[in-house]
């Protein structure tokens, strides 16, 4: 698709830079339409957010049990599903493990390093029960949440489809990358060099260690934590590309793929057909999922 007037919006929001590309007209169609994404964005992040204390999420986290709004509700029914899906990889209540390990503030607050000694494993996969006439979330003692990357996608997902109003669009919370119509490459940094994948549809969705890293007593350390572990992941992988049918769905594949070390993440993505791109720490590139 040739994209001669393609449209191009940017803005800050959760915690990083988010882009929007419209394939239409300029116009008071495409203005409305980059900004019903970017209001998207804003609320979602209000009511998501760890780090601002008056967000459903902090509440949820402060009192253990909240009548949420539709779309917090949503998104913690997502994370719970996903949770079971990949048998506890992906872990919505990893919030203390994150914290623990020292991301208890928004990233660009964060001290690149500290003498403090590198934190022990915090406990994860706590009990949360939904209720689903009343739309409350209830946490069993001791239990919180982190919506952060599963709730970036989201964002993306319902971003692209306020920019598909106005015509063909991607957006890129990120390297969270949600599309609705045309088609678009997406370049990929890999061991091997750049690799370029086309979407028209769905979502694409990076994990990695290179990223959002710290030093806390000497010790390197990130936010992807193993659940089994309530600390940072020892993953053989760097990063893990996935591409799915949304944004959240690739979201959850990246980071489960990535807790799964190269070898059981490549069977996984041929096995479920997820195309996806792994980077090892050795600096190998394995495609999978039916990339070749």
């Amino acid at each position: 698709m040739e994209h001669a007037l393609l449209l191009r919006r940017g803005f800050r929001a959760m915690g990083t830079d988010v882009e929007l590309l419209l394939d239409a007209e300029p116009g008071a169609e495409a203005e409305r339409a980059f900004a019903a994404a970017q209001a998207a964005f804003d609320r979602l992040e209000a009511l998501l957010s760890r780090f601002r204390t008056e967000s459903e999420l902090s509440r949820l986290n402060r009192d253990g049990a909240i009548e949420a709004s539709p779309d917090t509700f949503r998104v913690v029914e997502l994370a719970l599903e996903a949770r079971e899906r990949t048998g506890g990889r992906f872990d919505p209540t990893v919030h203390d493990a994150v914290a623990a390990a020292g991301y208890d503030r928004s990233f660009e607050l964060l001290p690149p390093a500290a003498e403090a000694p590198a934190p022990a494993g915090a406990r994860c996969g706590g009990r949360v029960e939904l209720d689903r006439a009343r739309r409350r979330i209830t946490l069993e003692p001791g239990v919180r949440l982190d919506l952060g990357g599963i709730g970036k996608g989201f964002a993306a997902d319902r971003a692209a489809e306020l920019l598909a109003l106005a015509g063909p669009g991607l957006v890129n919370a990120g390297g969270d990358i949600a599309v609705r119509g045309g088609a678009w490459p997406v370049g990929l940094e890999t061991a091997r060099g750049r690799l370029t994948l086309e979407l028209s549809a769905g979502g694409l969705a990076t994990s990695g260690r290179d990223r959002r890293r710290w030093q806390r007593g000497g010790r390197e350390l990130h936010h992807l934590i193993d659940p089994a572990a309530g600390a940072p992941s020892a993953s053989d992988l760097l990063r893990v590309t996935a591409v799915a049918g949304s944004a959240t769905d690739a979201e959850v594949l990246a980071k489960s793929l990535f807790l799964a070390g190269a070898g059981r993440a490549a069977r996984e993505a041929d096995a479920l057909g997820v195309p996806a791109v792994l980077v090892t720490a050795d600096g190998r590139t394995i495609l999978a999922g039916g990339l070749a």
